[in-house]
């Protein structure tokens, strides 16, 4: 054990804990007191910094078009003539679990009636345009801009990872063209590590805070156990017993089976449902939000309600509680989401990477919320089931199960849906505990993974903290808490973005790694101390020696 921990950063390793216990205790010893002080700071940091949530959101979406149709799509994240890591079916499934795990289970289902019951822009509630819009919102908040926010981390990640070769998966190690080496690999490196994997373990734990009851009231409808705190904890442990075996036995064994039997079991049972239920309303619906979208996806990415409250204009808090609250939360999950992205991208182009996540996830998240959504409206809309009264008078839960109940064959959608969220919840908690394991290590093995009892290590320390939470009832406190510790991401986010744009411009200067010869790199005038035959030219001094690439070991960075 001691030869393996020499390969962990210390600082970074307890840091993360010292953060993390500094966090929950104070919630364990003051839990209402706590909670009251976070809230008020989520309402202070949506109501000040909503617009620069909003712009990082259309920001993202904008640099992801210009990766994709500028020259650095064409860099390939690995060597030349290499094949990618994971078939492309297989690829897809991964990131799209690990990007949404089971919350689209739970939210494709219900979100629909928030929006109705609360439409934006001051529509009437209840009337044809909320419905409208309500089929519309949730497909904006899952769709395009929310993959672009994952990407951001995720390109100068896979890029430094597998193009420069630098050994280590850290959103520091992105940074170097903007901090440069010594504030990236010093203490503001560690502290922008740090503030990212504490936003993992609190995502991790709130995720699971989520579909926990989701769960329980599955094995309670299959098999009568009473949905309360110690079915729960049972639940907790079933989960981390599959991921973390998965996790032991690591990325294609592990990761890629649970991604696949996820993926299949999700297409079939939103195939029964599309086939047993109202198909041509499904259809017909999905099609129309799709297109209202489409319409109007900048205007939704955009609208700050700023007239509220002025002479009397009505203000709704729309946008604070929910486009800019979700864009804070995709900020948060975005480094655990693009470093898993980054890792399993090896051997695709940056554009194939960038265009398959954006479609792929897009497409995954549209098809829950065209099916399972719609189904739930239509049930609403045609009064065989008050999906509003249940979930308002009960809960969110009971509103699920009582939508699953409706379809024929009820048992056995109910089993297959209490085990897709299961293997859903299972693929999350282990690509946060694969992440965290790889960030804290300062290299990898030669397989390119972290050490298997690193792995261990997090994906126990991930079931640690909901099940203490789970006691106080503080689940909600935290998500907000680490939606509040994001702010920082916000100036991140644009460094990141900056320093894909250096160094992808500064390489392909001298080293190209895209497919097409007729790139004319020549369009990039960065000023390059190398000369054609691979020396080094000092202008300055004339007696200095000569020297190559191969005598520095490394390519310079901007």
């Amino acid at each position: 054990m001691g030869n393996a921990f020499s390969r962990i950063d210390k600082v970074l390793f307890f840091g993360v804990l010292i953060i993390l216990l500094s966090a929950t205790i104070p919630l364990v010893a003051f839990p209402e007191l706590g909670a009251q002080w976070v809230m008020q700071a989520k309402n202070y940091v949506t109501d000040k910094f909503g617009v620069a949530y909003l712009a990082v959101g259309i920001g993202s979406f904008g640099f992801m078009l210009y990766i994709i149709f500028s020259d650095i799509g064409q860099i390939k994240l690995g060597e030349p003539d290499e094949k990618p890591e994971f078939p492309l079916l297989s690829w897809a499934a991964m990131l799209f679990c690990a990007g949404i795990g089971g919350a689209i289970l739970y939210w494709s289902m219900i979100e629909w009636v928030y929006y109705m019951q609360a439409p934006p822009f001051n529509i009437e509630p209840f009337s044809e345009e909320a419905v409208t819009w309500a089929t519309t919102y949730g497909i904006f908040h899952w769709g395009p801009l929310a993959w672009s926010i994952y990407l951001v981390p995720a390109l100068p990640i896979a890029y430094f990872y597998y193009v420069r070769k630098h050994p280590v998966l850290r959103i520091s190690e992105a940074l170097l063209p903007v901090l440069g080496e010594k504030l990236a690999h010093g203490w503001l490196g560690k502290i922008v590590d740090i503030l990212f994997v504490f936003g993992m373990l609190g995502g991790g734990a709130t995720t699971f805070g989520l579909l926990a009851p989701l769960i329980t009231e599955g094995m309670s409808q299959l098999f009568g156990i009473p949905n309360n705190l110690g079915t729960q904890i049972c639940v907790l442990m079933l989960c981390t017993a599959v991921f973390a075996v998965s996790a032991y036995v690591g990325l294609k064994k592990g990761i890629k089976v649970l991604s696949d039997i996820n993926m299949w079991l999700a297409l079939g049972i939103l195939l029964f449902v599309l086939i047993v239920g109202p198909t041509q309303f499904m259809l017909k619906t999905g099609l129309n939000s799709i297109g209202t979208l489409i319409q109007n996806l900048f205007h939704m990415a955009t609208w700050t309600e700023p007239f509220g409250n002025m002479q009397g204009f009505p203000k709704s808090n729309f946008p604070e509680n929910w486009t800019i609250f979700y864009w804070a939360w995709w900020l948060v999950f975005a480094p655990t989401v693009g470093l898993f992205i980054a890792r399993i991208s090896r051997g695709r182009t940056i554009k194939t990477m960038v265009a398959g996540s954006l479609f792929f996830g897009t497409l995954g998240c549209a098809l829950f919320f065209s099916i399972l959504g719609n189904y739930a409206i239509y049930l609403q809309l045609t009064d065989a089931l008050d999906v509003v009264s249940i979930l308002n008078d009960q809960s969110p839960q009971a509103a699920i199960f009582a939508v699953l109940h409706s379809l024929p064959l009820s048992w056995l959608v109910i089993a297959i849906f209490t085990v897709l969220v299961i293997i859903f919840t299972a693929t999350t908690f282990d690509s946060i505990s694969y992440i965290l394991a790889s960030v804290v290590e300062t290299k990898m093995d030669e397989s390119g993974e972290p050490m298997r009892w690193n792995r261990l290590f997090w994906a126990f320390a991930m079931s640690l903290l909901p099940m203490t939470l789970m006691f106080l009832g503080g689940l909600n406190t935290l998500q907000t808490a680490s939606v509040v510790s994001g702010v920082p991401l916000l100036i991140i986010a644009v460094l990141l973005m900056v320093s894909m744009v250096r160094a992808a411009k500064f390489d392909l200067r001298y080293q190209p790694h895209y497919e097409d010869p007729e790139i004319n790199i020549e369009e990039f005038p960065v000023d390059d101390p190398w000369t054609e035959d691979g020396s080094w030219e000092d202008t300055n001094n004339e007696d200095a020696p000569s020297i190559t690439r191969k005598d520095l070991g490394d390519e310079p960075t901007p």
